[in-house]
């Protein structure tokens, strides 16, 4: 009993030590800590409590720590409706971030089997010519979403003309196409390369993946595939008494 009061009040005391540098911004988003063995030392523990501090903190929402990869103090968590069509940018400067985006890839083309299992196109949809794109959002330099997306150059033919290297195609496409019906489809997913490797993830990381399909009658407009590291993002959902779900 006796030698578990000293273990509580060392446990204690470094929780409320390492949570004041982050809520006080001495360390900001996407610092890296000291190994756990160095922080153990220089707080005078055992590896033991400095890991059940560093737990605890990861746990909160404070930290996370990545296999083989160190410990870092979380982005602050974007969050979306789960009904609405979020323009990132606008979440991104929302938590106070600079907001980039980056073209990986842009085709016009028509999908091969990869690109519609990649967007989960149903079969018969998606045949004609579609400008095809791929590029990361970041959100002050580190990245924040994957994008993938095909843009049906049927409905919106004046995408074939866009580069899409400055603007990313959902905020065009917000303020040029007005569409009339939405699905979002939500999954947990472990992340797989080569996307992994653009989120700067290791391959299986925790990701939420947003599948989104916009029409306007009578032919769809965009089939987007969102990938977001599940560090950063959260979705919310708002309901009401006695309404119909």
């Amino acid at each position: 009993m006796t030698s578990a009061r000293p273990q509580a009040t060392h446990h204690a005391r470094i929780l409320e030590d390492l949570r004041g540098r982050i809520l006080d911004g001495r360390w900001a988003p996407g610092h890296q800590l000291d190994r756990e063995t160095d922080l153990a030392e220089a707080h005078g523990v055992s590896r033991m409590t400095m890991n059940k501090v560093l737990t605890q903190l990861a746990q909160e929402g404070y930290l996370v720590r990545r296999r083989r990869g160190g410990t870092f103090v979380a982005q602050p968590r974007a969050q979306s409706a789960v009904m609405e069509i979020n323009d990132i940018g606008a979440e991104v400067a929302a938590l106070g971030l600079t907001h980039g985006w980056t073209l990986l890839r842009r085709e016009i083309t028509r999908l091969g089997a990869a690109e519609r299992a990649l967007l989960d196109m149903p079969a018969g949809e998606g045949t004609g010519e579609v400008l095809f794109l791929q590029g990361l959002h970041s959100a002050q330099g580190a990245p924040f979403c994957l994008e993938a997306r095909a843009i049906n150059l049927a409905a919106v033919p004046a995408a074939r003309d866009m580069a899409f290297d400055a603007t990313p195609p959902g905020t065009w496409l917000t303020q040029t196409k007005p569409w009339t019906a939405a699905r979002n489809t939500l999954r947990a997913i472990g992340v797989e390369a080569p996307e992994a490797r653009h989120l700067g993830l290791p391959v299986g990381a925790a990701c939420l993946l947003i599948l989104r399909k916009t029409r306007s009658e009578p032919d769809w407009v965009t089939c987007v595939r969102l990938v977001y590291p599940g560090e950063v993002h959260q979705l919310v959902a708002e309901f009401e008494p006695g309404r119909a779900t």
